[in-house]
């Protein structure tokens, strides 16, 4: 199977399928195939996720599907949070005339009547404020969770068993993959190898838990991987 012809070893041709897998999931069509499994052969690692974003998100899908476990990866920095804004300075007074007749020691100052913040309202200011930064910001976050579902049996109908899971478990915030891969156990027996992401209320938990409850089809569940996207 030919493929793309990008040599990954080197900074410019990571950069060159960085760039080709812009606005594609898969190396070819829809789907995952060989063309998917013969590529990520030619990875010694995975590519930098700041660096090369596309290849990055590539990688870590077709991990999922394929199975890799422990696939050292470094998610992208989180921005740091603005530091707090030093305290205004006050502003200096005009300098009044010398002459000393015009001086009046019992007026009022204007400025003086209004209300000052204090330092330790500020902080607590600029603490509520970075707090809902970091809350709005928490909220639109997405975890990429790779799963493999082990059958009791080798007469099992695991596409079957996919459909079902992917139909039946349901949460607020809990996106399926499209697809599945089946990789071999032992004996003939079968595991499917499917993803799925969540928000930040959701929990891998929970969904695991979830497919376990299909006790008569299912032997057991193990999370592969969990990338923040």
């Amino acid at each position: 199977m030919a493929g793309p012809k990008f040599d990954v070893s080197t900074d410019k041709g990571l950069a060159a399928f960085n760039g080709f897998m812009g606005s594609k999931s898969y190396i070819e069509g829809y789907q995952f195939s060989a063309a998917d499994t013969e590529f990520f052969g030619k990875f010694s690692s995975c590519p930098d996720a700041t660096k090369h974003t596309n290849a990055y998100r590539w990688y870590i899908h077709i991990a999922a599907f394929q199975g890799v476990r422990g696939v050292a990866i470094s998610p992208p920095a989180a921005a740091a949070a603005p530091a707090p804004a030093a305290a205004p300075a006050p502003a200096k007074k005009e300098a009044k005339a010398d002459d000393d007749d015009d001086f009046d020691v019992f007026g009022d100052d204007d400025e003086d009547d209004e209300p000052q913040e204090s330092r330790a309202e500020m902080l607590a200011r600029l603490k509520a404020e970075a707090e809902a930064r970091t809350a709005k910001k928490e909220a639109k976050q997405r975890t990429l969770v790779g799963i493999e579902v082990k059958p009791w049996s080798t007469e099992q109908d695991l596409q079957e068993l996919w459909k079902k899971i992917t139909t039946e478990v349901k949460q607020d915030g809990l996106k399926w993959g499209e697809q599945c891969h089946l990789a071999e156990v032992a004996f003939g027996i079968k595991k499917i190898c499917m993803t799925f992401t969540m928000g930040v209320a959701n929990s891998s938990d929970d969904v695991v838990e979830a497919i376990e409850g299909f006790e008569d089809e299912v032997q057991s569940v193990e999370v592969l991987s969990m990338n923040v996207l």
